[in-house]
């Protein structure tokens, strides 16, 4: 009986075979599909960023017009005893005759021939805020009255929009609050330096404003109210969340109603933001009776918008301390409790704060859940009066001040939407540099 004869080919393991160079072809696609991929991505974010601030920067521009005012005594002060309580009665009206007469003489003295009939004419050049502005300032200070004072006041929208080309000399050929004969205006004032565009520090610390005053609004109150929700929320969820999280991985027993807690934390964490906005206002406006559109109210709904997340990041930084460091700890002699807050709690510290930062984060940028509660319809026109006030009073936020600008129909207030959106990004950036900073401080290697 002889051997089988072996017919199977010899080859090499110098040589590459079929199935090998099929196999790393196969690497080299995948390879470049993930190249792809994150170029792809890489190309959107800079469209998404380029977009944000090609259309944003303009608003932290403003335009100002540079005029001297005199204030006509028999106007402001008719019985002359600069009394604040009679100067008070003079409303905007009586301011404006004066700002308009001034910038009506400025054009005459810097152009060589004035192209308005009359003083009333000048009013398309200033904004609708600059009689309020002029008037509280001699209300703080009666004695200027009578005398020329230089005054920087805010210039209307629609030539702000002009040194910005948001306007062009096409696009008012049908609009009634400004014509070609205003922007020549505006040309030679700003060949002499009258009129000058400037960084407005008013949008960053600013008020919001009515529809006619869009120079004037600003994202600083809305600020405020996004600073006094995010301590609500920090101050209620954190504890909340970190108890939970401790008491459902350490101690609870597994059984099915853990099981269903645990299943039902999940479900929340993926629960539209705006389901907790009914909640919201249906538990604590309309059945607690606390105040619409307050601080307080947005915090309590987004406390219960961010603990699912918190829950969760808690418990998957909590399942990443190893076994052995409760083993080591329950085996030198410590209970329970002492090996989690002592060994465990510490070690899990990173994965904490980076989960509950990036929830407040989360919850900074929502929008839906507070239109439920009023915050979006509400002008904030006004700094809260003490830290009471700032958590009770009406207010807005900054992703409900955004919504709110752009659904205006000025494009002024468009413009400002768009810069509202770089301050939400940076407080956004600044949320997660913070992340990132105290997860290095507080990681500890085992």
């Amino acid at each position: 009986m002889t051997d089988a004869t072996n017919n199977t080919p010899k080859s090499s393991l110098l040589t590459v075979s079929p199935r090998v160079k099929q196999r790393n072809a196969a690497e080299a696609r995948f390879k470049m599909y993930g190249i792809a991929a994150v170029m792809t991505g890489l190309v959107f974010l800079i469209i998404l960023l380029s977009t944000i601030l090609f259309n944003g920067v303009g608003a932290f521009q403003q335009t100002f017009i540079e005029v001297p005012v005199y204030l006509n005594e028999a106007k402001l002060d008719k019985n002359g005893n600069r009394d604040p309580e009679d100067i008070k009665k003079v409303s905007t009206f009586g301011y404006n005759p004066l700002i308009e007469q001034a910038i009506y003489d400025t054009i005459s003295a810097k152009m060589d021939k004035n192209p308005l009939a009359k003083a009333k004419e000048a009013k398309a050049l200033i904004s609708a805020s600059a009689a309020a502005q002029i008037r509280d300032v001699v209300i703080a200070n009666p004695d200027l009255i009578g005398q020329t004072v230089d005054f920087r006041i805010l210039a209307a929208s629609r030539v702000d929009g002009y040194l910005k080309d948001r306007v062009t000399r096409e696009s008012i050929a049908r609009d009634k609050n400004i014509d070609a004969v205003h922007l020549d205006i505006i040309d030679a004032l700003r060949a002499k330096g009258i009129v000058k565009r400037e960084f407005n520090w008013s949008f960053i610390t600013g008020a919001d404003a009515s529809e006619s005053r869009p120079e004037q609004a600003g994202m600083g109150v809305s600020m405020l109210g996004s600073l006094f929700m995010m301590l609500v929320v920090l101050v209620l969820s954190l504890p909340i969340g970190v108890a939970a999280s401790i008491y459902l991985e350490e101690f609870a027993p597994q059984n099915k109603w853990t099981d269903l807690i645990e299943v039902n934390i999940s479900n929340l964490a993926a629960v539209p933001s705006i389901v907790f906005g009914i909640l919201g206002l249906a538990v604590f406006i309309q059945f607690a009776g606390l105040p619409q559109s307050a601080p307080l109210v947005g915090g309590l709904v987004l406390t219960l918008m961010t603990l699912p997340t918190i829950i969760i990041s808690t418990r998957a930084s909590l399942k990443s301390v190893p076994p052995s460091i409760r083993d080591a700890a329950l085996g030198l002699g410590a209970s329970k409790m002492q090996s989690v807050f002592h060994h465990v709690l510490p070690l899990a510290m990173p994965g904490i704060l980076t989960g509950t930062i990036i929830g407040l984060a989360q919850a900074l940028g929502e929008t839906a859940p507070l239109l439920l509660i009023g915050m979006v319809g509400y002008i904030a026109s006004n700094y809260p009066t003490g830290p009471i006030a700032g958590f009770m009073d009406p207010n807005s936020a900054m992703p409900a001040q955004i919504y709110e600008w752009a659904k205006r129909a000025d494009p002024a207030y468009y413009e400002r939407a768009w810069g509202g959106i770089i301050i939400l990004l940076v407080f956004l950036i600044t949320m997660n540099i913070i992340a990132i900073i105290l997860r290095r401080r507080f990681e500890r290697r085992w």
